[in-house]
């Protein structure tokens, strides 16, 4: 008599959550310097998901009176506190391995950070979708994985700031997939056509070559040659996230993104080799971002994840 088992069960994915062998304050201080700035509901859910609130405010408490973070406290929001490095804290978190190369971002002052809190902290939030999205997944996109104001020139003068680079790397049975994605977050607080203007600056940046030596004879433009080589294996794929409108006005917004998709030429020469895409902050925290969310500004405007948009 042959008797056969039942199949197994599939494993749930591991849970992506920054290593509790390392020290919560030094954690804290890392993704402040990372992104400048976070509430303490945020950095909960970024650092310690299933830890209570009390967890988290109370080593921030402690690096205040240490005087490396401090916080401003945020208007209409029942006294919720948004944390950011001083410049001391700023100076301590530096040369971290984690953070070398990143600018610091030290603020002096109450005033300054209330200055920055919308974009910063709508940016996070957008983080924050795709932290909890790979959580659910089984992916790894970690608190580190994405980083704030990225620039790379376009000529001696002008440069292209991405208000963030993630990296995200998505586990499909036995193949891991490494992605990437230039970020753009509009709180609709700019002209849909200065907006939309942001294409060709990536685009430029996707055409450039690299330069020579010599700085006479620019390269012809191919892969081998392209300038963002120095930076990216692959061009990332670009994907904008908008809020801070009502629904009507962020589809008008995103309709002017696949305008000038399909009429600018080097537009539509980057959108033929690099995936572009669209999406509300709402849809993405509602949803996910693995959801059929995504506009993609090529083509038909159907609705797909941002990891299956394709040129």
């Amino acid at each position: 008599m042959t008797t056969t088992s039942p199949p197994a069960r599939p494993e749930p994915p591991p849970s992506f959550t920054p290593s509790p062998l390392e020290p919560l304050p030094h954690q804290l201080l890392a993704a402040l310097a990372q992104h400048r700035m976070a509430t303490t509901s945020q950095l909960r859910i970024l650092l310690r998901p299933h830890a209570t609130r009390q967890a988290i405010s109370g080593p921030l408490n402690k690096l205040r009176t240490h005087g490396l973070v401090d916080y401003t406290v945020l208007p209409r929001s029942n006294r919720s506190r948004a944390w950011y490095l001083t410049p001391d804290g700023a100076r301590l978190t530096r040369n971290w391995p984690a953070l070398r190369g990143r600018p610091p971002y030290p603020i002096t002052s109450t005033t300054a950070a209330s200055l920055k809190t919308p974009h910063t902290l709508t940016a996070v939030r957008a983080h924050l979708a795709f932290v909890r999205d790979a959580r659910r997944r089984g992916d790894e996109h970690g608190h580190l994985d994405w980083t704030p104001e990225v620039t790379h020139p376009l000529s001696e003068r002008e440069r292209v700031i991405a208000d963030a680079v993630m990296h995200y790397t998505l586990n499909e049975g036995q193949q891991r997939r490494k992605l990437r994605a230039f970020i753009e977050i509009d709180r609709a607080t700019m002209s849909s056509e200065r907006l939309a203007a942001k294409l060709i600056d990536y685009a430029r940046l996707w055409s450039q070559p690299s330069q020579p030596a010599n700085h006479r004879r620019p390269h012809q433009h191919t892969e081998t040659g392209a300038a963002w080589l120095r930076w990216y294996p692959v061009y990332p794929r670009i994907l904008f996230i908008l809020t801070g409108a009502s629904p009507h006005v962020l589809a008008h917004r995103i309709s002017d993104l696949r305008d000038m998709t399909a009429q600018h030429p080097l537009v539509a020469a980057l959108a033929r080799n690099v995936p572009l895409g669209a999406a509300t902050l709402d849809d993405l925290e509602t949803a996910g971002p693995s959801q059929n969310v995504w506009v993609c500004l090529a083509g038909a405007p159907n609705r797909q994840p941002w990891h299956t948009l394709h040129p």
